[in-house]
């Protein structure tokens, strides 16, 4: 799900899993303990399914890292699921990060969705991701309460990431999302081409993200491939 500004590999595989995710690995390389982002998107796309009816959103996210490596902060978003609540997302996440070698990053999180006003939709997930050489990555999701429905849920993904010619990266990524019982959701791919840069403590994105035949039979329009804009700012 989201922008980020440190390794493009991560985001590609995280930015369709969690935000809180990107923001715990820009903290441990800043100075500071406390890391910060606000972003606007055209529109805000998890694993492939637009969260706010094709509309734009309005993100944040804050980042306490350790020494050690243990993270934890918050994330949230406006959202838009049809008449009624929620019209908001907001995220609590912890989690822990560590450098094997020069070469392969690890990764894991624990992440709590949360829904005020919709509480019957709240569920935890917990997410591992390994990178290798700041390029390539792969991670895993499950949660055993998807949207609060006592059922299991997977979602695996694969990512890398490339530097190009005056500072401007490609990202891509694609993902699986397998559901335990076919009566909360029906499983489907989702894939991300990306392109960004950073302009100082501005990063802009563009990214042209979709699903399959499956995905949009089961979502909709909501699943339709589209092109999402970014513009983020933070340290």
């Amino acid at each position: 799900m989201k922008p980020v500004k440190r390794s493009l590999a991560i985001a590609a595989a995280l930015s369709l899993l969690l935000p809180a995710a990107a923001f715990a690995q820009e903290a441990e390389e800043a100075s500071s303990p406390i890391s910060w982002e606000l972003a606007v998107t055209n529109d805000y796309v998890f694993r492939g399914l637009s969260q706010t009816d094709e509309g734009p959103a309005f993100q944040a996210g804050l980042t306490y890292t350790t020494p050690v490596g243990i993270y934890a902060g918050v994330w949230g978003s406006n959202v838009d699921f049809g008449p009624g609540d929620p019209d908001f997302e907001v995220d609590a996440f912890v989690g822990y990060n560590v450098d094997f070698n020069d070469s392969l990053n690890f990764d894991i999180l624990f992440n709590r969705y949360g829904y005020p006003k919709a509480g019957a939709s709240n569920y935890n997930e917990l997410i591992a991701a390994l990178t290798f050489a700041e390029t390539y990555s792969v991670s895993v999701a499950y949660t055993d309460d998807v949207f609060n429905s006592s059922t299991d849920s997977w979602y695996y993904s694969l990512g890398a990431s490339w530097g190009l010619p005056a500072d401007f990266t490609l990202d891509v990524s694609a993902g699986v999302t397998e559901f335990e019982d076919g009566t909360v959701g029906r499983d489907y791919k989702d894939w991300s081409v990306g392109i960004g840069k950073s302009f100082g403590p501005l990063t802009v994105s563009a990214a042209y993200v979709g699903t399959d035949g499956k995905g949009r039979d089961a979502y909709g329009y909501i699943a339709d491939n589209r092109l999402v804009v970014t513009l983020s700012v933070g340290q």
